[in-house]
């Protein structure tokens, strides 16, 4: 079976002779074997482990993405950002630091985004608003 994880910008793991995959949704742990009937679900941050013949199982954290199993021979993960390692304990905490560092930076960039959208909305209304009249003729 093939295993193809992809980011928008990188292929990080094509592998043609993966026996078994395990993922994470939000309803729990899931398991693909070879045959496996055809398969989509979304993913949220988790680790990928895998088995190549009677290989030591390697493992990939991803933040996000799309899980699909394509007539029982091909596994695809799409995902914004993926870690491959060996070591599942370091793997863990190197990816979870890196992806609430991530968070933390899409979070300020948004805020920062809607500080400038907000800015630019008063302007423009202050700009469109009718100049105030004074009832006892005094200028605004």
């Amino acid at each position: 079976m093939r295993l193809l994880i992809t980011t928008p910008t990188a292929i990080v793991v094509d592998r043609r002779d993966v026996s078994a995959v395990r993922a994470e949704d939000a309803t729990g742990s899931f398991g693909i074997l070879e045959g496996h009937a055809d398969f989509l679900t979304a993913l949220s941050v988790c680790v990928i482990a895998w088995r190549e013949g009677n290989a030591a199982p390697r493992f990939c954290a991803v933040r996000h993405g799309l899980f699909s199993v394509r007539a029982g021979t091909e596994v695809s993960i799409a995902t914004r950002e993926a870690l491959v390692g060996d070591d599942l304990d370091h793997l863990e905490s190197v990816a979870l630091a890196q992806f609430r560092q991530a968070a933390e930076e899409e979070r300020a960039s948004r805020t920062e985004s809607l500080q400038l959208q907000m800015s630019a909305v008063r302007r423009i209304i202050r700009f469109l608003r009718p100049p105030r009249v004074s009832m006892f003729g005094d200028g605004p």
